[in-house]
């Protein structure tokens, strides 16, 4: 079982991710990982912190020379606006944050809580996802993700492969496939901050390359789409998850939703085995499991709830009225959401390719991955 844990707060020494059930023999490009960091870092709308931190990964166990062990794997990145002993107590609760149901569930105060609830955890998140994409990457799964929806503009994707949507993508000031309309995004960024409001937007995660049967029907737990939509859900501002059509689907008839099956005999030596969709509205998944199409997935991402322009609150000491209390934050990050579901949705699909095909070694992996195709053909 490959999984990850999280561990630190947002102005702490650092945030670490300890990765287990990696398997070993993977040669791990630790400057891939930091350019995903750094892209977390990015686009148009972010605030202060950005420019103090350089993020940037540094492993602490589970490596040698560079190569995986199969051991554990620590994970380390450096918060350099690290004050946490320095910094007050918070009275007023932010609407929209952890800051109440945190303090009161905890029986504490709400500086606890902010700092492990903020999004900067994410920054571990994307380590381990970057890592995982690169295992993907040895068996041709390719992932991106880029903004589709930024407060009332939308702006859709389009066709392409994986490797030219993503020059397109690094192209945009706000991660979008259509950086001719950045002016128009930047500049309602620009007259919402000034106002001391907040942005959110729809990200939208592909990936390509992937097998018949990753996932299961079998436990409820382990479907495949259930594992993605709580991973995503779990990403800090991320109010909403569909894969495919999603919500659309509810919107139409049966014989509009579901993609028909065709068989190409001369495709039979590809990945998907000669199966194919004329449509994808699944997005790449069938009862749980993989069916050989493009995973697409779309996060909805709220604004952030911490405003320059104050909602009202209530001063937790003595309960009465005033404005919510106001900490260093974005205007929007829906283009680092981008990257943080990207890189989520990275390490569900990775754990799905070890639940199948073992995760002791990328040797072994890589062997029964031509077994199950070569049993799969001969069917």
């Amino acid at each position: 079982m490959l999984r990850y844990w999280t561990a630190g707060e947002s102005h702490g020494p650092a945030l670490v991710a300890l990765v287990d059930g990696f398997p070993a023999g993977l040669a791990v490009d630790k400057a891939g990982i930091d350019a995903e960091l750094v892209r977390r870092q990015g686009g148009y709308g972010r605030g202060g912190r950005q420019r103090i931190e350089t993020d940037a990964v540094t492993f602490l166990s589970g490596l040698w020379h560079g190569v995986t062990l199969g051991s554990p794997l620590a994970l380390e990145v450096v918060n350099k606006d690290a004050k946490l002993e320095r910094l007050e107590e918070v009275e007023r609760p932010r609407p929209g944050h952890a800051d109440l149901p945190g303090a009161i569930k905890h029986l504490g105060g709400v500086r606890a809580v902010l700092e492990r609830a903020s999004a900067r955890e994410t920054a571990a998140r994307v380590a381990a996802g970057a890592l995982a994409r690169q295992l993907l990457a040895v068996f041709g799964i390719e992932v991106a993700g880029w903004v589709t929806e930024l407060g009332p503009v939308r702006l859709g994707d389009r066709g392409g492969t994986l490797a030219e949507l993503r020059t397109i993508r690094d192209s945009s000031a706000i991660y979008s496939l259509h950086p001719q309309r950045d002016p128009e995004v930047t500049d309602l960024i620009d007259r919402v901050g000034k106002e001391g409001d907040t942005l959110g937007g729809v990200v939208e995660v592909r990936v390509d390359g992937l097998p018949i049967g990753l996932g299961t029907h079998a436990q409820w737990d382990r479907k495949l789409d259930g594992r993605i939509a709580q991973a995503v859900m779990a990403v800090q501002a991320i109010k909403g998850v569909e894969i495919g059509l999603g919500f659309e689907a509810a919107r139409r008839r049966g014989s509009q939703v579901h993609d028909a099956i065709h068989y190409e005999a001369g495709e039979r030596g590809s990945a998907t085995l000669g199966f194919a969709r004329p449509t994808n509205n699944a997005g790449g998944l069938e009862a749980g499991m993989t069916n050989g199409q493009p995973l697409v997935v779309r996060a909805a991402m709220k604004p952030i709830s911490t405003l320059r322009k104050p909602l009202e609150s209530v001063n937790l000491r003595t309960k009465e009225p005033e404005e919510a209390a106001y900490e260093r934050s974005d205007v929007c990050a829906v283009s680092a959401a981008s990257v943080i579901v990207e890189n989520v949705v990275a390490f569900e699909v990775a754990a799905a390719l070890v639940d199948k095909f073992g995760g002791d070694s990328v040797e072994e992996m890589q062997a029964r991955w031509r077994l199950y195709h070569d049993m799969a053909r001969a069917r």
